[in-house]
């Protein structure tokens, strides 16, 4: 097989590394990948949201299998074009990614099909916006109801906050994203992910993982896109899982489907375990990052029969699940953002990156890419703000966590960042 990967940060480099080693895999292609991906087989230079050069892309290399990373190119209508021409394609429609495109579509649809969430309005007017704030407590959630890159999150402990941020998002803090506002309930208890494969009816449900997108120890500082996660999360227990199937997973591919817009792909299910029980925060029509990186790590069986399946169609769902069986007792994996200074704020690009190589060489280590370059001198450089990936696997979490930390001491980055907690929850902890 001859597949395609769409993108070029971490998430795509975990799954184009996890795509090479299936025996199924003649030939990877990336586009617009980067130089790490490259080591793992030819880069083209078309950026991940041109649908149109991707299309001209896959057109001229007829891959078998057409895998789409992120979610702008999705939310394009990508999978649905490149469908149209005949290709397989690992990635949900332009429809059914607006479960992460919109906000509001999303809620709207959890309310049709029934999924535990919080209770919301959307808005794209000021003063009834603001009405709405008299219906709930403070702290106030607001969202921006498209793609924002992830920061179009705000929580607002005071009712002012509320009513100014309502006023700058609604007047284009973040573009076309916020032309329309959705303000939730505030929800209290501890946050888990939860990954699902699917042809649009049978389903692979993986590890829960749980990610860190606080950018400072402790979880405090701004929210990013993700500073580190962790699976198996064990806050998410059997129990929780055969809960979030029966009344999140299956309620929604259902509804979907009889909606005229199956989903498939993989379905990210953002929850908050609330005292009431799991209910959804978000869902996203593509991986996790950095929750990627530690599935892929943590995987011991082919990936890519399960990814083609999910493109094809027509099995049942006990076929279906044998082709990527999830083991009872997952292999604890960690993974450890390393970011330029500055970020999520603005930052500079182009620092030296030393110690890869030492790091790279601990048992049971891999670090992925996420934004990295190579200077006139040949050095691996800066390139983003979330720049390197640094995982672990180990017979206990613990000792994931510890070898992570031990390969991320190895590299020498003065201008890096990262945080030095990642698993403090499962762990008991702050490190």
């Amino acid at each position: 097989m001859r597949i395609l990967v769409i993108g070029s940060g971490g998430r795509e480099h975990a799954l184009a590394w996890k795509i090479s080693q299936s025996p199924l895999v003649d030939e990877i292609w990336s586009a617009p990948g980067s130089v790490a991906m490259d080591k793992l087989g030819p880069c083209f230079d078309v950026k991940a949201d041109d649908v149109a050069g991707l299309e001209k892309l896959a057109l001229q290399l007829e891959p078998d299998l057409i895998v789409i990373g992120p979610e702008a190119p999705l939310a394009k209508g990508l999978a649905d074009l490149l469908r149209a021409r005949g290709f397989d394609v690992f990635g949900p429609s332009g429809q059914a990614a607006q479960l992460e495109a919109s906000k509001g579509f999303a809620k709207d649809r959890m309310r049709r099909y029934g999924v535990p969430t919080a209770r919301y309005g959307r808005f794209t007017d000021a003063s009834a916006a603001t009405a709405f704030l008299d219906t709930l407590q403070p702290p106030y959630v607001l969202k921006a109801d498209g793609l924002a890159a992830g920061k179009g999150v705000v929580i607002a402990e005071t009712r002012a906050e509320a009513e100014a941020e309502i006023g700058e998002m609604l007047s284009g803090k973040f573009g076309e994203a916020s032309a329309e506002l959705v303000i939730e309930e505030f929800m209290t208890g501890e946050e888990a992910s939860v990954f699902v494969i699917t042809d649009g009816t049978n389903i692979i449900t993986l590890p829960p993982a749980q990610d860190h997108k606080r950018v400072g120890d402790g979880d405090t500082g701004p929210n990013t896109g993700g500073m580190g996660s962790y699976a198996p999360a064990p806050i998410m227990t059997p129990e929780l899982m055969r809960f979030v199937e029966d009344k999140v997973t299956r309620p929604m591919l259902t509804g979907m489907k009889s909606d005229g817009m199956a989903y498939q792909g993989v379905l990210y299910i953002g929850l908050m375990i609330t005292p009431e029980g799991p209910k959804v925060v978000e869902f996203n029509c593509r991986f996790g990052d950095p929750e990627c990186q530690v599935l892929m790590a943590q995987m011991d069986e082919d990936i890519v029969p399960a990814l083609l399946a999910s493109a094809t169609g027509g099995m049942n769902q006990r076929d279906f699940a044998r082709l990527l069986p999830v083991p009872e007792r997952p292999t604890p994996c960690v993974t450890v953002v390393m970011a330029t200074k500055g970020y999520p704020g603005p930052y500079e690009k182009g620092s030296v990156i030393k110690g890869l190589k030492e790091a790279s060489a601990l048992e049971n280590v891999t670090i992925f890419h996420a934004g990295t370059d190579v200077n006139g001198a040949g050095d691996i450089v800066s390139a983003g703000g979330r720049v390197l990936n640094v995982t672990a696997t180990g017979e206990t979490l613990e000792a994931a966590v510890k070898r992570a930390y031990e390969a991320v001491d190895l590299i020498d980055w003065p201008e890096g960042i990262f945080r030095r907690d990642v698993g403090w929850r499962a762990l008991g902890n702050s490190r």
